[in-house]
């Protein structure tokens, strides 16, 4: 059984995210259907997992310009996912759930996302691999290839994907990061309560998860920054 977590006691940045579309498999606040049929190409459980109803979408918008604020939400509203897919994982099909965490807006803070996201990002991969959960992160205009040298299909929106980890498959995304890769391989959902030593606080979160930037310089620019939580 999944421990609740301590992340919905009351947070300063709360509004800083507004909710503008609970969990849906049908968005209508940001057209996904044909970036998802494009994706479908490239991943071979999105397919299945979308005749399932497995794939929900949670849309924000961010409504404040304090870049801080917003990072902590986007936080939250990860660890949300996060913690719905746990219990799910270990069901039939569980391996097919995917939750995908939305931001739009926030045009003064970058249009992109991509300094946005990165902290967030980088803080909830590291707190929930050992308990086998992936967490990806995509944002709008953003250009990749896949594995193969295949262009992937560009974002219509800026969103994390969090999902149970595929053990076999996915450290080999984590090659940058090889202790993380390591740590997503033999992971086990033992239930733990995952902030169990690490204080209901943002900044101390980021703190933490900075800590773990071993190999990066100790002053990077934003953009320098981002690139660096990318993988």
């Amino acid at each position: 059984m999944t421990v609740a977590s301590r992340s919905d006691a009351p947070r300063p940045s709360a509004g800083a995210l507004r909710l503008i579309e609970p969990r849906t498999t049908t968005p209508t606040s940001v057209d996904v259907s044909g970036y998802i049929n494009q994706v479908s190409e490239h991943c071979p459980y999105l397919p299945p997992s979308l005749s399932r109803g497995l794939t929900g979408w949670t849309v924000y918008q961010v409504a404040t310009s304090d870049t801080e604020a917003v990072e902590a939400e986007v936080f939250h509203a990860g660890v949300q996912a996060a913690e719905w897919i746990r219990p799910l994982a270990t069901r039939a099909h569980g391996a097919l759930v995917c939750e995908n965490v939305v931001i739009l807006g926030g045009e003064r803070l970058g249009g992109d996302h991509l300094d946005l996201l990165a902290w967030p990002h980088w803080a909830l991969k590291n707190l929930y691999a050992p308990v086998g959960v992936m967490l990806g992160k995509f944002h709008w205009g953003e250009e990749r290839h896949d594995r193969a040298g295949r262009s992937i299909p560009i974002p219509p929106c800026s969103f994390l994907p969090v999902r149970p980890a595929v053990r076999k498959r996915d450290p080999r995304f984590l090659r940058d990061t090889p202790e993380l890769a390591d740590t997503l391989a033999v992971a086990v959902d033992d239930g733990r309560d995952v902030f169990a030593e690490l204080p209901n606080d943002w900044q101390a979160v980021k703190a933490w998860s900075s800590s773990l930037l071993v190999h990066h310089k100790p002053s990077p620019q934003p953009k320098q920054l981002a690139a660096a939580l990318s993988t």
